[in-house]
């Protein structure tokens, strides 16, 4: 799977009472279905995971899925702390349509760095080992992955990736990681093929044309519009691919090597994030340095101080779903409201 470009870490909407809202979900992955964005990612650390229970967490991943593009990378969260239950949640997700699947460090691995790494590479080694999805890590300051497990896992061939939240890291990942060598395949313009994509392609192979006089016996029919055009694929040879999980230093992270991004802010601000990854695609440093800078300030406060809540209000000053977190987690305050409306005033879809 191709993980290039933005990414979008979708909030998880609740009621006022607490109950998960699944038609606001919908709305919100249908809008950003029509941005520039290469995927979106459900259910991931940005998205209050943790907060959901079972029967939640399958219910936000099917209505995800159901109003998601087809051309639309779709990313499932599927950490939970033991492996079996991360994998009941990788083949769920597989049946649903999903492309890959994000995985953390296990709550009960975190915050013991190096003390711990054995348990922290079998985890993930079990699960890639067993997914039927590929795997994306995702590595923050609340679960880090040390460089050397990065490299390791880097080379099993159902880890593709890692959501990485310090870019400062970027350059060191991709030059211990520079041994893995890969092909995906996309479109014809080089794009991600999509696993709904791709199964549309294999059902137009299949379809012939039939005479209507054969149908009709010489009686009058409606036309019938001919099946879709089979889809064009071609491959791409990739390394370990890194996105970077922070607002504020992507495109720093681009510099050293990150093939795209999937920024917590992103959810709040598509277009003004996505500006700056297409800035630097085109080659124009200066003018993604102005974006960077444009949204960096914004991100800052909103993203890395205000959190969960902080992005939830900016989705609603934007046009997104994203009502009040669910407890134990409390919304911003009126002088917080006033804030991000400054931050966002010219930051807006």
């Amino acid at each position: 799977m191709l993980l290039e470009g933005l990414f979008l870490p979708v909030t998880t909407p609740f009621y006022l009472d607490g109950r998960l809202n699944l038609r606001k979900l919908e709305h919100n992955v249908d809008r950003y279905s029509k941005t520039p964005v290469a995927g979106l990612a459900v259910l991931t650390e940005h998205g209050d995971a943790t907060l959901l229970n079972d029967e939640e967490t399958r219910e936000a991943l099917r209505s995800a899925m159901d109003a998601a593009a087809p051309e639309k990378v779709m990313l499932a969260g599927v950490s939970r702390d033991s492996v079996i239950a991360t994998l009941e949640l990788a083949v769920f997700a597989r049946a649903l349509g999903y492309d890959a699947v994000v995985a953390g460090v296990p709550t009960m691995l975190r915050g013991v760095t190096g003390k711990r790494e054995k348990q922290v590479l079998a985890y993930f080694q079990a699960v890639a080992d067993q997914s039927p999805l590929p795997v994306v890590l995702f590595s923050s300051a609340a679960g880090h992955l040390s460089l050397e497990a990065v490299t390791e896992l880097a080379g099993h061939p159902n880890i593709f990736g890692l959501v990485e939240g310090d870019a400062g890291r970027i350059a060191a990942i991709k030059a211990a990681t520079s041994f893995v060598k890969r092909e995906v395949t996309v479109t014809p313009i080089f794009a991600a093929a999509t696993g709904r994509m791709l199964a549309q392609r294999d059902t137009s192979a299949g379809a012939t044309f039939i005479s209507l006089d054969t149908i009709t016996d010489g009686a009058t029919a409606l036309a019938v519009a001919p099946p879709k055009p089979a889809l064009r694929t071609r491959t791409k040879a990739v390394g370990f691919q890194v996105l970077a999980g922070s607002t504020s230093t992507m495109l720093t992270a681009l510099q050293e090597g990150a093939a795209g991004a999937m920024p917590a802010f992103g959810a709040a601000a598509p277009q003004g994030t996505y500006e700056v990854l297409a800035a630097w695609k085109d080659g124009d440093l200066p003018l993604a340095g102005e974006k960077q800078l444009r949204v960096q300030a914004a991100a800052q406060r909103i993203e890395e101080e205000l959190g969960s809540a902080g992005i939830r209000y900016g989705c609603d000053l934007n046009g997104y779903f994203g009502g009040r977190p669910r407890l134990p987690l409390l919304p911003v305050s009126g002088e917080q409201k006033t804030e991000i409306e400054a931050l966002l005033r010219a930051i807006r879809n």
